[in-house]
């Protein structure tokens, strides 16, 4: 009996010891940002302009503006968990084909952005991205698309409740940090550990503006289901568009689909 009692007793202290660590080191589970860019636009064939611009709090943000010509709308980008804006010129060049402004940024700790990641900075750093937009760029808010992939999602979801765009596109997202961690870790009280939220499908639950919910039932990392949850989370004129493909080349293995998906919708929300 003692023999059980302790093999019980060390394995409630490991799970004890693992749970701790969960809680204390979830940062890193989340954020994987690199540092250093690998290209830029002009090895997309690109024109565009290096942009530094502060936070609110004082955080210096790095990003890029890339011009369309006769540009239709200006596309706010919000990039997902891990890279930096480098990592993303093949999804900016769809947008710019599509007759779009691109301002892409990176988020405080990712580039050559300053600051170390946290929720509540990620938003700032949107909020303040589209903040130049709208007084350096002169940008009206009526033609500002908001984009989000995968955890920039929840952050394009969450501008759009305090700033409403033109039009937001949430793309292969999860409905919240919580629901999307506990199905990675049934075994963990996941839902209660969980510092970070990043509650997308609770944001879209509060945004007016039109919707289009991107994701891949091929999707090896965020389920189909989640997807579908966060369309049916959202308001009215909403549009769920299937594509094909990984989690993280879904956009350009449905090529044509997807562009033309997001051109329609585009075009329906009067862009």
């Amino acid at each position: 009996m003692r023999m059980i009692a302790s093999i019980l007793a060390t394995a409630a202290a490991g799970y004890v010891a693992i749970a701790g660590l969960l809680y204390l080191y979830q940062d890193r589970l989340v954020y994987f940002p690199e540092r250093t860019l690998t290209a830029t636009p002009t090895q997309a064939g690109l024109a565009y302009e290096p942009v530094r611009f502060i936070t609110a709090d004082g955080i210096g943000l790095s990003g890029w503006f890339i011009p369309a010509p006769n540009a239709r709308g200006t596309l706010l980008f919000c990039h997902g968990n891990a890279g930096n804006i480098s990592h993303r010129l093949e999804s900016i060049r769809q947008f710019h084909q599509l007759g779009l402004d691109v301002f892409i940024f990176d988020y405080r700790g990712y580039g050559e952005s300053e600051g170390v990641p946290s929720e509540e900075g990620t938003y700032r750093d949107a909020e303040a991205a589209r903040r130049y937009l709208v007084e350096e760029r002169q940008r009206a808010p009526a033609r500002i698309v908001y984009f989000g992939r995968s955890l920039g999602a929840a952050v394009a979801a969450w501008l759009a409740i305090r700033h409403p765009p033109r039009a937001l596109i949430v793309e292969s997202s999860f409905t919240s940090v919580p629901d999307f961690g506990a199905e990675i870790y049934p075994w963990l009280p996941v839902r209660w550990l969980a510092r970070l939220k990043y509650p997308t499908r609770e944001y879209l639950q509060q945004t007016r503006a039109p919707v289009l919910v991107v994701h891949s039932r091929e999707d090896e990392i965020v389920p189909f289901r989640h997807g579908e949850a966060l369309y049916a989370a959202a308001n009215p004129p909403k549009e769920l568009l299937e594509i094909r493909g990984g989690h993280n080349d879904g956009f350009l293995v449905s090529g044509r689909r997807y562009v033309e998906g997001v051109d329609a919708f585009l075009r329906r929300a009067g862009l």
